[in-house]
C-alpha cells in the first residue's frame, strides 16, 4: 500500500497537466498546492521506517526524484547579482489595511526600484503617494492597482482584463513603460479576480478568462522586456495561468509563500518577465495586509 501510494504520488507531481479538470477544477487545486505533495512524501517515508518497509523505501524514490526536477532548483541559493538588474516588490496591501503609511515604509525600506501595489483604494491611495513620494517620484494608479518607480515612466495606460460577467466599474490592470539605466522596460501590474472553493468546486472561471485578456496584452507587446507584478490568484503551476505562463518566465529560485499572511501556503503573488530572469523572489515581512510582500531580483537580458 505504501509503495503504491508513493507510486500515485509520483504520478501526480510528474502528469499533472493530464488530470482531467472537471467536475469543480479540482486538478487547478492540486496544481495550487503540488509543492505540499512534499509533506506528502515525508509522511510516507516516516511510514516506511515505521514499517521496515524495503519495497516502500525504494518506491519513494520515485516520488523525491519528481517533486526535486519540479521544485528541488527553487530551493538553490540565488545567483549573485549583476550589473544589468532591478529590484522589484509585488504586494496586495489589502483595502481593509489599517496602516497603509507604515505598509509604504516598509516596502521602501527593501529600496526596489519599483513596487506595485493592488486594492489602492481611497483613503490610503493619497497615504501611499504621499509617503512613498520622496524615494519614488514616478508613479502611476488606475483603478485600484498602483506603481511606483525610482525611473520615468512613459505610455501609461489602463489594460483592460475585465471578464465580460462583471458588469459594474473593475479596473485591475496597468501597463507603463519603465525608463531604467539598463533599456526601456515595459511593467505590467495586474489584479486577477478572486477564486473560491465551494461544495461545487473551484470556482476561477472569471480568473482564467481575465488571465486569457491579460496574455493577449502581453503578446502584443512591443517592447522586447517586460516584468509583469501581480496578485494573480493562482500559483505559476496552475493551468489557469497558462496563458501569461507561456509566455513568461517565472521566478527560478525561492518558494515566497505569500498568502494567507497569517501562514502562507500559496504564492499567488506573482513576478514573471520576458527577456530576463526572475533570479530570486523572497517574502518581505508582514504588514498591515492579508498578503506578504514579495520581493523579486529580475536580471534583463
Amino acid at each position: 500500500m505504501l509503495a503504491a501510494c508513493a507510486v500515485v504520488t509520483a504520478g501526480l507531481l510528474l502528469f499533472h497537466r493530464a488530470v482531467p479538470n472537471s467536475p469543480g477544477r479540482l486538478a487547478s487545486v492540486l496544481e495550487a498546492f503540488l509543492p505540499w505533495l512534499g509533506v506528502v512524501i515525508l509522511a510516507l517515508f516516516g511510514l516506511a521506517l515505521l514499517r521496515r518497509s524495503a519495497l516502500a523505501a525504494a518506491a519513494l524514490v520515485l516520488p523525491v526524484a519528481a517533486w526535486a526536477s519540479l521544485f528541488g532548483g527553487l530551493l538553490l541559493p540565488g545567483e549573485r547579482g549583476g550589473a544589468r538588474e532591478l529590484l522589484v516588490v509585488q504586494h496586495n496591501v489589502s483595502d481593509e489595511n489599517p496602516d497603509p503609511a507604515g505598509t509604504a515604509r516598509a516596502l521602501a525600506a527593501a529600496a526596489p526600484d519599483l513596487i506595485a501595489l493592488q486594492e489602492v483604494v481611497d483613503p490610503a491611495r493619497e497615504v501611499y503617494a504621499r509617503t512613498l513620494a520622496a524615494d519614488y517620484p514616478h508613479h502611476t494608479v488606475r483603478g485600484t492597482v498602483g506603481l511606483w518607480s525610482k525611473h520615468p515612466l512613459t505610455g501609461v495606460r489602463a489594460l483592460d482584463i475585465k471578464p465580460r460577467s462583471i458588469t459594474e466599474g473593475w479596473n485591475r490592470g496597468l501597463r507603463a513603460v519603465v525608463a531604467t539605466p539598463h533599456g526601456e522596460v515595459a511593467a505590467y501590474v495586474a489584479h486577477l479576480p478572486s477564486i473560491r472553493l465551494g461544495a461545487g468546486g473551484l470556482a476561477s472561471a472569471r480568473r482564467d478568462e481575465s488571465a486569457g485578456l491579460l496574455g493577449e496584452a502581453l503578446a502584443a507587446e512591443e517592447v522586447e522586456r517586460v516584468i509583469l507584478l501581480g496578485d494573480l490568484n493562482g500559483t505559476a503551476e496552475d493551468r489557469g495561468l497558462a496563458p501569461l505562463t507561456s509566455r513568461l518566465e517565472v521566478a527560478e529560485r525561492g518558494f515566497a509563500l505569500s498568502f494567507p499572511a497569517t501562514f502562507p501556503v500559496v504564492r499567488i503573488d506573482q513576478v514573471m518577465a520576458r527577456s530576463a530572469a526572475v533570479a530570486r523572489v523572497r517574502t518581505l515581512p508582514a504588514t498591515g495586509s492579508d498578503h506578504l510582500p514579495v520581493a523579486a531580483k529580475v536580471v534583463l537580458r
